[in-house]
Formats: structure tokens, C-alpha cells, sequence
């Protein structure tokens, strides 16, 4: 199969509370959408992930918050801050969360398949190393690129981010790697307030693309992928990594952005070309944003395909 479509039914138990737009129907929208598209549930080979390890999620978390997270999971749970809830089951979905996205990594430097889509919640790129924010606990992508280079030796990792959002947590969790690279487009001003285009990181492994709202959708397309041609000049990842918000399409309750289905293919089949070029096509992609379900479905769809 040519591609790894990897959920956990764990992940439906992340219980965020009557009303919070990081609810359970995200993640149903997307095998709804998936039955209108016979041909690709064919060609994908469907997996049930694996819970990550807390010595894995240490790996770019603090195993104090490690231990919190699951032992408040385990008193029935508890809210983070104003947006992030910890609720009885959200330590068996963040830690199955983590855990796809390290079953898709296996499957690229084993016996594939090379490409995986990482269907989770909850997000994970606000995430810091001792407390979560944004609706996220465990930064899964970020500790991903880690486990990448800790268990395969993936020599240099990059990562892409075009949810609507600035990855401050995933930057925060590789920035001091230099050989970990990460490109953020985000909308600017907009929460969580981080993420200026001089914020390059300390050894300027961090590309920031702060973008106002309401631009015309190739000004987005042509900054994102500006930005990706800059990350990879002189560098040649072994793995790349994309965090799929799709919180930036037009519409969507959290953003501003206009991107539209034909910008999510095209921004996935660059990715999947760039990569093909530079590591034998491994893109490990994981859902970040996106909370307008059905759209967030067909998105998913649409991002499935460019990865084919």
C-alpha cells in the first residue's frame, strides 16, 4: 500500500467538554468523508497505532509533565488553562496520538509504507516541554522527529506547519537541534501570539512565516513554499514531517486564512515531490487544526490523495 493511514479509537476519548471546537466529531468526520472515496480506502492500509511510552514522550517533554498528564488522566482529569482540558480518557488518546506518529515513522525506515497520514486528536504543535496549551498535551510531531533521529538515525529531520496557528510548541521542542528544521505559516496577529518572522530560532534552523489574514490564496501558497525552498537550501532531510492544520482553509471558525481543497493538494504534492527527491519519498504528516468537521474531512481526503 502507498500509504499508512494510522488512527487509534483512543483518541475519540479525549473529552473536551460540551460546546470546545476540538471535539470528537473532527476525527469522524474524516472516515465519513473517506466513504465517498471508494478508490483511495482501498489503497490505504489502515492501522491502529500504538500507545507512545512515557520514556518516548520524554524524549521532548519534561517527564515530570509526563507523569502529571497521565496521573491526572487517572484522578479524572483536570483543565490546563482556559482552552486545554485533561479529561479521564486524554491520556490514552494524547499518548495514542504520539504513538501513530511513531508507528508511521517505523513503517518509512522499515518495510513501509513510506508515506503515512496520522488521523488524532489532540493536536499537539502548541505543546511545550512541561505544560500543554492550545488544546494540546503531547507535541507529536515534535517528538516524532526526535524518536526519528534517536531510534533510526535519521540524520536531519524537517518539519512543515501550515495550520493556521504558529507551531510555538513544536518549534520550542527542536529549536536547540540545529539538524531539526521548521517552517511555520501562520496568521499574524493571532493566538498564541508567537512565531515573528525574526524569530529564527537560536541557530537559525527556524523559518517563521507570519501572514496576515484575508490574502489571496497564492500570496499563501507562494510564502509557504518560499519558505520550504530557504529550510532546504544546503540541508537534505532524511524524514519530512508535516503538521496538517487545516484551520487555515477559508471558512474555518479559528482563522483568517482563504486556502481552499486545490491548495491543500498542492501543498501536499510539493511536499511529497521535494521528498522523493530527497529521502526515497518519507513524509510522516499528522493533523494539527481544523474545526469545521466536514471540511476538515474533505481536506483530509484531499491531503490523502497528494500523498499518493
Amino acid at each position: 500500500m502507498p500509504l499508512a493511514y494510522i488512527s487509534n479509537s483512543d483518541c475519540g476519548r479525549h473529552d473536551t467538554g460540551w460546546g470546545h471546537p476540538e471535539h470528537v466529531g473532527r476525527l469522524r468526520a474524516i472516515p465519513r468523508a473517506l466513504r465517498n472515496d471508494f478508490e483511495l480506502f482501498e489503497q490505504l492500509e489502515h492501522r491502529e497505532s500504538r500507545h507512545a511510552t512515557a520514556d518516548e514522550l520524554a524524549l521532548a517533554h519534561d517527564a515530570r509533565y509526563v507523569e502529571m498528564v497521565r496521573a491526572l488522566a487517572e484522578a479524572g482529569g483536570a483543565r490546563l488553562d482556559a482552552d486545554t482540558v485533561v479529561s479521564e480518557g486524554s491520556w490514552a488518546a494524547a499518548s495514542a496520538g504520539t504513538g501513530a506518529v511513531l508507528d508511521a515513522i517505523d513503517l518509512a525506515f522499515g518495510e513501509g509504507p513510506r508515506r503515512g497520514f496520522c488521523a488524532v486528536r489532540p493536536p499537539g504543535h502548541h505543546a511545550l516541554r512541561d505544560s500543554g496549551m492550545g488544546f494540546c498535551l503531547f507535541g507529536h510531531v515534535a517528538v516524532g522527529a526526535h524518536y526519528a533521529r534517536a531510534r533510526h538515525g535519521a540524520e536531519r529531520v524537517l518539519i512543515v506547519d501550515w495550520d493556521v496557528h504558529h507551531g510555538n510548541g513544536t518549534q520550542a521542542l527542536v529549536q536547540d537541534t540545529p539538524d531539526i528544521r521548521f517552517v511555520s505559516m501562520h496568521q499574524w496577529p493571532w493566538y498564541p501570539g508567537t512565531g515573528a518572522a525574526g524569530d529564527r530560532g537560536p541557530h537559525g534552523s527556524v523559518w517563521n512565516v507570519p501572514m496576515a489574514a484575508g490574502q489571496p490564496r497564492e500570496t499563501y501558497v507562494a510564502a509557504f513554499l518560499s519558505a520550504v525552498e530557504a529550510a532546504a537550501m544546503g540541508f537534505t532531510p532524511d524524514l519530512v514531517m508535516i503538521s496538517a492544520g487545516f484551520d487555515s482553509l477559508a471558512g474555518d471558525p479559528l482563522g483568517g486564512f482563504t486556502l481552499e481543497m486545490d491548495d491543500v493538494d498542492r501543498l501536499t504534492r510539493e511536499m511529497v515531490s521535494r521528498a522523493e527527491l530527497w529521502c526515497g519519498g518519507r513524509v510522516v504528516s499528522s493533523l494539527e487544526g481544523g474545526y469545521a468537521p466536514e471540511r476538515l474531512g474533505e481536506a483530509c481526503v484531499v491531503h490523502m490523495r497528494g500523498m499518493i
